[in-house]
């Protein structure tokens, strides 16, 4: 069958599909229980052979999201077992994280012994951190006053898992802390992304100091090492289809489509919110910056679909750092910017915060003046950074922060019957902003090569050096 027919059929029988679930819905036409749902699965049939023809591991990734959804919806119960498949794929993808930073950071450092560029570049990526997380909390602030998502809101509606959460609270030196190792292996063990950043830079600068004949066997180890793990990422994400549908399975069986009202408008609100900082930020910069937005965006897609199907930026981080390589992007850039970044340019998380902070104020019945929104925010910034590795990070700091300003806890358990939908939107974010900043730096570095056509899968170990021919 020609592709374009088998389009038209899966539109036809998608057409069909929802029309009977409509239908279905509303008790018109006295249809048969199952007749709906045999309609949407041979959608998914089809679509499923449409994805076999096309061979592309990002639509396969699409296609188990439908199916992942659909299959939540009509086994709610078998679906909630279907976790242990994204718990695999989570798995596996963090296991690449440390050696694959560690790897490409100690070559970025110590390759080029150019200290202080690297320095100069670290200071830059922190200044367009800085102002582009400012821009999405005052968004948040905006968009969360505009609709007033949590007024109205009845205790009694509060419905939440209260033992799931626990306060932490931290100190000024507890967030310092947080930042160095005290054991190598312990931060890998516990995916402190960070700490395995700082390690590695340490590491780095000490390897550019010794002498030649010491330095060359450690870096063409670092290099031997950050291509396998390429290339461990490859085999590793033909799994990703199977853990993307296992996630959206589980996500769907567990809570259905219909949260709460006042939490389903704030969903909204962090939705709309999120594409006009999208429209109004990043596609400005990314125009600003000459990043050729088409092939940009193009790269991007399969990492982006992968961390807001998994809701792990620590998913899409291997993928994503390729996609920015394949676009012209210096390995040395991309793996000093995008780890770190994973732990200071959090865009999506920041203007979560933002929203949900106040939107407990609201639910609670507590005006707050902009003014004691923006403290309560910076705090919740600042906060943020120390607790990368703490499961429900940003809903443990949200409350830990909310009880220091004296609101009440309760509005937070709503937000936590709907936080896997918010998180899937917020990591999303997270990830195109990290790979926008890392074009971005490399740009201000003038190191962004325009025209790059990216190697075969089978050359990747030639990409760099390729990168920094044509960027010379």
């Amino acid at each position: 069958m020609k592709l374009s027919r088998l389009v038209s059929l899966i539109l036809l029988l998608f057409v069909i599909a929802l029309t009977l679930t409509v239908l279905q819905a509303n008790n018109i036409g006295g249809l048969p229980e199952a007749l709906p749902k045999i309609a949407r699965w041979l959608a998914l049939a089809a679509l499923a052979v449409y994805a076999a023809q096309r061979r592309s591991l990002t639509f396969w990734i699409v296609v188990s999201m439908f199916i992942g959804a659909e299959f939540g919806h009509d086994y709610p119960t078998a679906a909630q077992n279907m976790k242990v498949l994204s718990d695999v794929f989570l798995r596996l993808v963090k296991t690449i994280i440390a050696p694959l930073v560690f790897a490409t950071l100690v070559v970025g450092i110590a390759g080029h012994a150019d200290l202080k560029q690297v320095g100069k570049m670290g200071l830059k990526a922190l200044i367009y951190f800085e102002v582009v997380t400012t821009f999405a909390l005052f968004i948040g602030l905006a968009a969360i006053n505009l609709t007033k998502a949590g007024v109205g809101i009845s205790q009694a509606g509060a419905e939440g898992e209260p033992e799931k959460l626990q306060a932490v609270e931290q100190t000024t030196s507890d967030i310092i802390l947080h930042i160095f190792p005290e054991n190598i292996a312990k931060s890998v063990s516990e995916g402190q992304v960070l700490q395995v950043v700082v390690f590695a830079i340490i590491f780095a600068i000490g390897l550019a100091m010794v002498h030649g004949k010491h330095r060359r066997p450690m870096l063409e180890f670092a290099e031997s090492l950050s291509e396998v793990m390429f290339k461990f990422t490859n085999v590793v994400m033909f799994f990703a289809p199977i853990g993307v549908g296992g996630a959206l399975a589980y996500t769907v069986g567990k809570m259905g489509f219909s949260p709460l009202v006042n939490a389903f408008k704030l969903l909204l609100t962090l939705y709309g919110a999120l594409a006009a900082f999208l429209l109004l930020v990043l596609v400005p910069v990314a125009l600003i910056a000459r990043i050729p937005l088409k092939r940009f965006i193009q790269a991007i897609a399969e990492p982006v679909s992968i961390a807001f199907a998994t809701t792990s930026s620590e998913a899409a981080l291997p993928r994503a750092m390729e996609a920015m390589e394949s676009i012209g992007v210096p390995r040395r850039v991309v793996a000093f910017v995008m780890p770190t970044g994973y732990s200071f340019n959090l865009d999506g998380t920041t203007l979560y915060l933002s929203l949900a902070a106040v939107f407990v104020a609201q639910a609670a019945g507590i005006e707050l003046s902009l003014g004691q929104q923006l403290v309560m925010v910076f705090t919740l910034m600042l906060t943020s950074k120390g607790v990368a590795g703490v499961p429900r990070a940003s809903l443990v700091i949200l409350l830990a922060t909310v009880a220091s300003f004296n609101l009440p806890s309760w509005p937070v358990f709503i937000i936590l019957g709907i936080d896997a939908l918010m998180d899937m939107a917020r990591t999303a974010v997270n990830v195109i902003g990290n790979c926008l900043a890392t074009a971005v730096v490399a740009r201000w570095e003038g190191e962004f090569v325009d025209n790059y056509v990216a190697p075969p899968i089978d050359d990747l170990a030639e990409a760099d050096s390729s990168i920094a021919q044509h960027a010379h």
